[in-house]
């Protein structure tokens, strides 16, 4: 709420320290500011293409694994292997430089496949789903057996339309880190022209851009403008997109969570 209401204030009351929740001396000009910058709006486009990239691949990716992962030992062999393979993934990581390495070898710096190649396939999802696969009763998938239907017929026909809750949960998920992740954007990204918004937000935690303001005055407003307005009205405008779907997922979200991480 403080953030919000200096985002609506004028820099001297913030520099004061009068702004708590109600905002003082009420203006828009940060948010026009920041909407004009070009590489404000690059960012949130690049944020953009890797939310509608990443979350379907990122999707498929764990449905495809958590599926196979949930049949019984005799379906598949080696099941209960390449589950603690997965598991081992959330417990130790590879670490930043081999992650690094692998990025830049493959010629993903500095493109858009950095940011979603890397996380296509999150463990902590594909154990939700899993479990959830393992808790339908299988009589069901048997009948569809029966009626002629092979894995994917039983897979996209019966399996994915019981799942709602839990899919919608980790579509949830997925969306929230990829568009509030930003150490990956400073990482694989030799350009600032290539962040992704969050990355984006968190140089300017770095850096000042009340210089640029103070030299242009011909920005509307520019003595009601500071640092602090500035970066308060682009986090606003970096949350929005969040504070949106999530109302929509939201009576998904306990369901799928208990759902997906209970099994008979």
């Amino acid at each position: 709420m403080n953030t919000l209401a200096m985002s609506f204030s004028a820099s001297s009351a913030i520099d004061a320290r009068e702004v708590v929740f109600i905002p003082k001396g009420f203006h828009l000009y940060a948010y026009q500011y920041s909407l004009g910058k070009p590489e404000f709006l690059r960012s949130i486009g690049i944020s953009i293409e890797r939310i509608l990239l990443g979350v379907p691949l990122s999707m498929l990716l764990s449905v495809l694994a958590a599926y196979p992962l949930s049949r019984e030992r005799g379906v598949f062999r080696g099941r209960t292997v390449y589950a603690w393979i997965f598991v081992f993934t959330i417990l130790f990581s590879g670490g930043l430089i081999p992650s690094y390495m692998l990025v830049y070898k493959t010629g993903l710096i500095d493109t858009i496949g950095a940011l979603i190649i890397p996380g296509a396939v999150p463990v902590f999802n594909i154990v939700l789903l899993l479990n959830f696969f393992r808790g339908i009763p299988k009589e069901i998938g048997e009948a569809a057996f029966i009626d002629g239907a092979g894995h994917w017929k039983s897979l996209f026909a019966i399996y994915i339309p019981l799942s709602a809750a839990v899919l919608a949960t980790t579509a949830l998920f997925s969306f929230v880190g990829h568009w509030n992740s930003w150490f990956d954007g400073i990482i694989y990204m030799n350009s600032d022209r290539n962040y992704p918004l969050q990355s984006y937000l968190q140089t300017l935690v770095l850096k000042t851009d009340l210089a640029s303001v103070a030299f242009n005055s011909t920005v509307q407003g520019y003595e009601l403008l500071s640092n602090k307005n500035i970066k308060a009205a682009q986090v606003i405008v970096g949350a929005v997109p969040v504070l949106i779907i999530y109302p929509f997922l939201q009576r998904y979200f306990s369901k799928g969570i208990v759902l997906g991480s209970v099994k008979d």
